[in-house]
């Protein structure tokens, strides 16, 4: 049982249905269960959350990546508080920071049994097949759309719009997986297009992608005579905007040759490899003691709460000091 979903019959809660949903965005489900039970333990409602400095939040979303996803967390958790709770309409929250058409869909389905579809992923694939969208993605996108509003004409769509999104959600997490769908105990087998043409695990079709670019850059891992590494916020906007990282240089097309920010017995402790969801970064980690940090760093400890990105690049650097 996911812990977000209601256990006893009733409506869920629109804080854990909204927060799951924020969390769930690029992110799969395993991943994303300690995160929520953490943040269910640290802010039990959406007024803790509201409540708690920028700064608390986004280190207990440290390493969940994404990073504009918990700035939007944050605005969003305020606007509902001052609004006086989750709108019940699509609209409503449509207009809230960080929720498109999905999230909506999602939490108005799932919270106030709006009847809406909700297309992620996983639907997308059950309406692909269902209805043998053959066109590849994202231009099918449009006939994947009017298939799922199909599906949300059937009457049990109509008597409970939540339930019948999530057990949308659950057959295409199960039976109508992305490989070897088990067609043969779908409950949808009969009214399936894409099985009775032999064609549903070949679905949806997806247009060829474009190589990934890399970009390059280089960290400097700064240890004074205390065990603190030396650290700066990165802008608010951007990416991983607003969280703390290894100062460096800019990330280019070609691997920089940037002198050190300060002048220090240096060791290259090796290349940390991240692939972002538009390109992969490839970051040289420059590691040094010294007795001081410099000015403009925050002294911090080497388990500090950083993006997967800082913290890879951090163990990386700390070995190559050890």
């Amino acid at each position: 049982m996911l812990p977000w979903r209601a256990t006893d019959g009733g409506r869920p809660d629109p804080y854990h249905v909204w927060l799951s949903e924020i969390m769930l965005q690029q992110t799969v489900v395993a991943t994303v269960i300690p995160y929520f039970g953490r943040f269910i333990e640290r802010y039990p409602t959406v007024a803790d959350l509201a409540a708690a400095p920028d700064d608390d939040v986004l280190g207990l979303w440290a390493g969940l990546g994404y990073y504009a996803r918990a700035r939007n967390l944050i605005a969003c958790a305020r606007a509902v508080v001052a609004a006086g709770g989750f709108p019940a309409t699509i609209d409503g929250l449509r207009a809230l920071p960080g929720i498109g058409a999905y999230t909506a869909a999602a939490i108005g389905a799932i919270a106030f049994d709006l009847p809406v579809v909700p297309i992620d992923g996983n639907v997308e694939r059950v309406a692909a097949r269902i209805g043998a969208v053959t066109t590849a993605l994202p231009a099918g996108k449009a006939e994947i759309a009017r298939v799922a509003a199909w599906l949300g004409e059937h009457a049990a769509a109509r008597a409970a719009p939540g339930d019948f999104a999530q057990a949308l959600f659950d057959l295409g997490a199960s039976l109508c997986a992305p490989r070897s769908p088990s067609c043969l105990v779908c409950p949808w087998r009969g009214d399936c297009a894409g099985h009775a043409a032999g064609i549903a695990a070949t679905l949806p079709r997806k247009a060829a992608r474009a190589p990934r670019p890399v970009r390059f850059g280089t960290v400097f891992l700064l240890r004074d005579a205390d065990g603190a590494i030396g650290l700066r916020r990165r802008p608010p906007k951007g990416l991983l905007g607003g969280m703390m990282e290894l100062p460096g240089t800019v990330w280019e097309a070609a691997m920089p040759d940037a002198p050190p920010p300060m002048r220090a017995a240096w060791r290259d402790a090796g290349v940390v490899v991240h692939v972002f969801t538009h390109f992969e970064l490839r970051l040289r980690v420059m590691a040094a003691e010294v007795a001081a940090l410099p000015e403009g760093l925050v002294a911090a400890a080497v388990d500090a709460p950083l993006p997967s990105l800082m913290r890879k690049a951090v163990s990386m650097g700390l070995g190559g000091l050890d």
